[in-house]
């Protein structure tokens, strides 16, 4: 059985709040999309009202207040993002349940590799450790640094940041080599997921379906996700 994990990806505040509203008591975990403007050609909340200034992330690392219906939810963080590794600790305060590092962020896979074999033991009883590719991404460095993290976060498209884009054939043949190779791994699958395509996509081994546009610019986004829900449970 796959999970649905609605992404979020938002440049202001109060339309995380409004998008977790509409999702209490109807999904377990949602996906809050972190993009930069450095990694990604898009910014989004935090970085699109301040960075690490903004006024609201300032509010939750200082423990004043958590994330909108912290209670309600487990946040899976797609860290598109170039600090990610950096400004781990940072990013922690958010209490994440999984954390997102892309690949292509990442400037030297060895000492990447070094970050995720050095991480705390209690980080990695609590925190599931997910490690993102592009299709154009070498599925043998994948593989390499597989048995370093908890999943793997197979994005339809290289075009990153953006919701909307077409998923690829490239995407599809990745899970299948993926699932094939590493028996037992779990993969997650972001971008360009429909009602056309979300059949093969769970078909060729998909544990987990990250869902943007097609949910939110639905003009009834809770029932687009009832229905991507019904065809997995």
């Amino acid at each position: 059985m796959a999970e649905i994990i609605p992404a979020i990806l938002e440049k202001d505040f109060k339309e995380i709040k409004n998008k977790l509203a509409v999702l209490c008591e109807r999904v377990n975990c949602v996906q809050l999309d972190f993009c930069d403007g450095i990694f990604t050609e898009s910014r989004t909340w935090p970085f699109a009202s301040g960075g690490f200034n903004d006024g609201d992330f300032l509010k939750i690392i200082d423990e004043e207040e958590g994330l909108p219906y912290w209670e309600k939810f487990d946040f899976e963080f797609d860290l598109m993002v170039a600090d990610a590794v950096e400004n781990f600790e940072l990013y922690m305060k958010l209490g994440p349940k999984r954390m997102i590092f892309h690949l292509g962020a990442q400037k030297n896979i060895e000492d990447f590799e070094h970050f995720l074999e050095g991480l705390d033991i209690y980080i990695r009883d609590n925190v599931e450790i997910g490690l993102a590719f592009k299709p154009s991404d070498n599925l043998a460095v994948i593989s390499r640094l597989s048995h370093k993290v908890d999943f793997l976060h197979c994005m339809g498209s290289d075009k990153i940041g953006h919701q909307g884009e077409t998923f690829s054939d490239k995407a599809l043949q990745n899970i299948k080599f993926l699932k094939k190779e590493l028996p037992g791994i779990v993969i997650s699958v972001d971008i360009g997921i429909s009602l056309d395509n979300v059949s093969t996509i769970l078909e060729a081994g998909a544990d987990r379906l990250s869902i943007g546009s097609t949910i939110w610019k639905s003009p009834d986004p809770i029932g687009a996700l009832q229905t991507f829900q019904s065809l997995v449970y």
